[in-house]
């Protein structure tokens, strides 16, 4: 069905996981028993990972602009694993995008190898880029926090007829204004703030379900998360968290049948221990009252390496993005956003949206 021609905005953890992930299972044989490991979907709409194609890159470090993709998703502060370092020689090298708002001040505070380094160099032009190497989509994986910049790539797009996953919680595909804009210009938009494969906002939004559907009342609940990776470095700036304190409380209170105070749920980053690099560990409680009133509560603790716990899920927003392209669908895809965002326009309960997604596939549903 031909190729997927993605761009990245921001070749951080996030991106290096998900070039790692197309070259990974591009490598594996038809008859490979790990073809389908990790993936929710190995053929989705006629599209396999191998199909995924990386034809521009955007980005504002030092170590990183000006280099070969191949070199840029291993350079520092990335700290994510790495579990494919064969990445073939792309003939594309990252661009110097817009700082704007993409590097929080509290940064130049902590060690060369830890914290993002403007490169001192002229900002290429975007839309120009996005046009002159054919770009379906455009990947967002700046910083949270990124509002400016984040509006900047969304506008960009709409100027050079390219799709847009926001994988940040910078609200564009749940905007009824930027949605407008998109659905005029006939171009597909995802988002906003990926749901890792199995991540903590996901996991709360099954268990909270779950005392719902088996007529527990949930009274308190609270979401504490803590990494090493430049994500949690990022939001030590508590500036920058407003959104994404919105798009994690609101995904998981949406399950939730009756709406809690403030003081009653908390979802939010926690602290940043260098040490943990691109691990991610999720403390989970939830209490609530079941059967004569009699209180009852859950702890979960939840490891994960978060970068490739994100690809798994960005893999196939790409591919519904392009199916959407193929079909000549614009504005915001629903169903995808839907089961792979946190923070939807419509948001729905995990198991449904998953049915709209498989619909939207099989051309049961246009969005």
């Amino acid at each position: 069905m031909g190729k997927m021609r993605i761009a990245i905005a921001g070749i951080g953890n996030c991106a290096s996981s998900l070039i790692q992930g197309i070259e990974y299972y591009k490598s594996l044989k038809e008859d490979s028993p790990y073809l389908s490991l990790g993936l929710m979907h190995h053929n989705l709409g006629g599209y396999v990972p191998g199909d995924i194609q990386v034809v521009a890159a955007f980005d504002v470090d030092v170590r990183k602009v000006n280099k070969p993709v191949k070199e840029a998703i291993f350079a520092k502060p990335n700290c994510t694993r790495v579990f494919y370092p064969g990445i073939p020689d792309y003939p594309v090298k990252v661009q110097m995008g817009e700082i704007l708002d993409g590097i929080s001040p509290h940064m130049a505070d902590y060690p060369y190898d830890r914290r993002f380094i403007a490169a001192d160099e002229k900002a290429c032009d975007v839309v120009k880029a996005l046009k002159d190497s054919g770009a379906d989509m455009l990947v967002n994986y700046l910083p949270v926090g990124s509002e400016n910049a984040v509006k900047f790539y969304a506008n960009a797009c709409l100027e050079a007829g390219v799709g847009f996953i926001n994988c940040i919680p910078v609200f564009i595909a749940s905007d009824e204004e930027w949605v407008g804009r998109f659905e005029r210009k006939g171009i597909p938009v995802v988002g906003d703030d990926v749901k890792s494969q199995m991540g903590a906002t996901i996991i709360h939004r099954a268990l909270t379900k779950l005392f719902m559907d088996r007529g527990v009342k949930i009274s308190h609940t609270y979401q504490l998360n803590v990494g090493g990776n430049t994500d949690f470095l990022n939001m030590l700036n508590q500036n920058r968290l407003k959104l994404k304190k919105i798009s994690k409380t609101e995904s998981v209170q949406s399950q939730i049948a009756h709406k809690l105070d403030s003081e009653d749920i908390h979802i939010g980053p926690s602290d940043y221990v260098p040490w943990m690099n691109d691990n991610k560990v999720c403390f989970l409680r939830i209490e609530g009252h079941g059967f004569g009133n009699m209180p009852m509560h859950l702890e979960l603790r939840l490891s994960v390496e978060d970068s490739p716990n994100s690809a798994g899920v960005v893999i196939d927003a790409i591919r519904c993005c392009k199916i959407a392209k193929d079909r000549g669908v614009g504005g915001v895809l629903l169903s995808p956003s839907a089961y792979f965002m946190k923070h939807p326009q419509i948001q729905f309960s995990d198991e449904e949206a998953r049915e709209m997604v498989e619909e939207f596939i099989a051309h049961k549903r246009e969005r």
